[in-house]
């Protein structure tokens, strides 16, 4: 192992993770991220040397030796990026964040959730349900765990719970033991072309899938599956089938009780430490890559360890996190950024929340994103009851002219109007409001506090 990593894009929330191991390895650490954020600043707490200027001049001389450094990017950096190119000119090894995920997986017994939507609260909960079930297990986790108050987990055992990106098939570096797909929907068409090629490299993923190796998939999710060397169960929220969940009942404040059916019988009473139907479904995909862990180290799954996880996780920040949530209002807030999971979120909560009035407020990710299912977006806002969208984030893309807001807000079927990101706490603070839910994977959520300040502001008005 080289002792000196250095990350363009350190800033990313896979990226952080890897620099956080090299950091608990021993290793030096450095790199380059376009703004700083919360997790530069905790890896700066942690030892990193981070820079915000695209410029080798900030390298730090440490750095800059072929002989002793590795450099990690993600495809979220451009490739005339002038650091990228002055490592690449000059004999670096230089990887993309999966393949360095894909090194430190060897020897490991992978645990992998990939999916368009649902694989970072499943995956986070994979790696809870280690932890609390067996007392180990490590994850690379795509968000921040908040059981674990970070994205890396390092623990005894050879369980590794990862999850498995789609983007530029960074997933395709993966050969895991036992993985679930969530879902294969259109989505990085940018980088696909089409919905078929997406589903050819999930097809792609479950090949690798190590022979002896299980695949949860859920039901309804059609993909080839050529790969006789590994056992293929289905999951479902209610579904009869391979695992579900059954006797579900609504508690108070959006969680439920459940039992979670799997081929070898039924663990009865489960509650979740989460609200929302579709983190049930999440669970019970969760189980089931537990179950098929625990059957190939010929092991049966503790119930009551497992009813104890599922009614401790805390969630993940950023995915269904409840900022205010009384009978007078609610505000919650939501990385979705897809329409499979706006929708799939707002009827969670129109489920949780029966006869109550929802405000969705949206900022749309990537003009490609947009331009390619402004369609969908406008159909899965149509859900609540009022919406407010907010300008695109751009991430890494330039402008496509004629792609704005503005397509999506044309089709929504509900009151929409449009404001500036810097004016929607404002916004919301003049509207008659009940429960408003944010959603977006960009920056919306620097707005939170500010929206929950204005939400509690009309409570107590």
């Amino acid at each position: 192992m080289k002792r000196n990593y250095y990350f363009l894009g350190i800033g990313g929330i896979g990226m952080s993770a890897l620099a956080r191991y090299f950091l608990h390895e021993g290793c030096r650490v450095a790199g380059y991220d376009r703004t700083p954020s919360q997790l530069t600043r905790a890896l700066e707490a942690e030892g990193a040397d981070v820079h915000y200027e695209d410029d080798i001049r900030l390298i730090p001389d440490a750095f800059r030796d072929p002989a002793t450094t590795t450099v990690v990017y993600t495809p979220a950096v451009p490739g005339d990026h002038t650091e990228l190119r002055y490592f690449e000119e000059h004999g670096f090894l230089v990887e993309k964040r999966s393949q360095m995920l894909g090194h430190l997986a060897e020897g490991k017994y992978v645990m992998a959730v990939a999916g368009t939507h649902g694989k970072t609260t499943t995956s986070t909960l994979v790696a809870w349900l280690n932890r609390a079930v067996t007392g180990g297990g490590s994850a690379f986790l795509g968000g921040i765990s908040k059981n674990f108050d970070g994205n890396l987990v390092l623990g005894g055992g050879d369980r590794l719970a990862v999850e498995a990106d789609e983007f530029d098939r960074s997933f395709l570096r993966l050969y895991p033991d036992a993985a679930v797909v969530t879902s294969a929907d259109a989505d990085h068409l940018d980088i696909y072309g089409t919905h078929e090629a997406v589903k050819e490299a999930f097809a792609q993923f479950i090949g690798q899938i190590r022979p002896g190796g299980a695949l949860v998939i859920k039901e309804g999710v059609e993909l080839a599956i050529d790969n006789p060397a590994i056992a293929v169960y289905r999951y479902s929220y209610d579904t009869p089938c391979d695992f579900y969940a059954r006797n579900v009942r609504l508690l108070d404040g959006g969680h439920y009780r459940y039992d979670i059916v799997t081929p070898s019988g039924a663990i009865e009473g489960c509650t979740l430490g989460i609200p929302g139907w579709v983190n049930i479904e999440n669970s019970v995909a969760a189980v089931a890559l537990l179950w098929c862990a625990a059957r190939r180290e010929g092991a049966a799954l503790d119930a009551e360890r497992v009813r104890g996880a599922l009614a401790s996780f805390e969630g993940v920040k950023r995915r269904f996190e409840f900022y205010v949530n009384t009978p007078q209002g609610v505000y919650m807030d939501d990385y979705a950024h897809h329409p499979r999971e706006l929708a799939a979120t707002l009827t969670s909560v129109r489920k949780m929340f029966p006869g109550r009035r929802i405000t969705a407020l949206f900022q749309p990710h990537l003009y490609t994103r947009t331009r390619d299912l402004y369609a969908e977006f406008a159909e899965a806002l149509s859900h609540a009851d009022e919406a407010v969208l907010v300008p695109i984030y751009p991430a890494r893309e330039e402008p496509i002219e004629g792609v704005t807001s503005q397509l999506i807000a044309d089709r929504v079927t509900v009151p929409c109007r449009i404001v500036a990101r810097e004016r929607l706490a404002d916004a919301v603070a003049a509207m008659e409001t009940d429960v408003v839910v944010s959603f977006g994977a960009g920056n919306i959520d620097a707005c939170c506090e500010a929206i929950a300040g204005a939400v509690e502001s009309k409570i107590k008005n």
